[in-house]
């Protein structure tokens, strides 16, 4: 027989226990998820609780400074800040975006520049680790309108597909044949290990590499 009144909580007693229970979990988490504001969670007694602030990748105007790079034979200033990579300097500070930012840790040599004339992974360098130093970037070969011979022999042989790399592969070769002058196949194969042609061209590259030493002995 039915009598009046609400219907018994036949939650058992060891769910009840210190006045939480399965319903008053998901009460709690029901009223979060309807009501609560973004990005917060509900606790077990349906409490909320809001996540911290997250870094948005947004630097403070008081924590830039400013710093002067010698590039390509120019003295340029550029604020930074300490954390900065030499890469993110040059690309997103002063403009030089013919170093490529690809794999950002050292591994492809896409973003490959000469410091006081040896290559140089530009991603793993700070910016502020620069001052003072003599920095090339692929913007600084050519002179007069004329391509380095470098550059010249990558166009001549197509030694590119994407070029993303490119920049990267004529800096490092630049440095070999200032180093070797002619450089043995070998050498060549060991000088450019650094860098990587996802696109697979590595035949073309090496041919227009000794070609170009070929033209500097002449």
């Amino acid at each position: 027989m039915q009598t009046d009144g609400p219907a018994p909580d036949r939650t058992p007693a060891s769910r009840r226990s210190g006045g939480f229970s399965r319903r008053s979990f998901l009460k709690g988490a029901s009223i979060a998820a309807v009501g609560g504001p973004a990005g917060a969670a509900a606790t077990a007694g349906g409490a909320i609780l809001t996540d911290a602030p997250r870094d948005t990748g947004t630097i403070p105007a008081g924590q830039l400074r400013e710093i002067a790079l010698r590039v390509n034979g120019v003295e340029r200033r550029v604020a930074v800040e300490t954390r900065t990579t030499l890469l993110d300097a040059l690309r997103d500070g002063l403009d030089l975006t013919g170093t490529k930012k690809v794999c950002d840790r050292g591994a492809c040599g896409a973003c490959t520049v000469l410091v006081d004339g040896q290559p140089t992974n530009s991603c793993l360098m700070l910016a502020h680790d620069a001052v003072g130093r003599e920095i090339t970037t692929i913007e600084g070969l050519a002179s007069d309108a004329a391509l380095h011979p470098v550059q010249q022999a990558f166009v001549e042989h197509d030694a590119l597909q994407c070029g993303f790399c490119t920049p990267g592969f004529v800096m490092s070769a630049v440095a070999c044949l200032g180093k070797h002058g002619k450089p043995s196949p070998a050498t060549l194969r060991h000088e450019l290990a650094g860098n990587i042609c996802r696109c697979g061209t590595y035949g073309r590259i090496f041919a227009a590499v000794q070609d170009a030493a070929g033209r500097a002995g002449r």
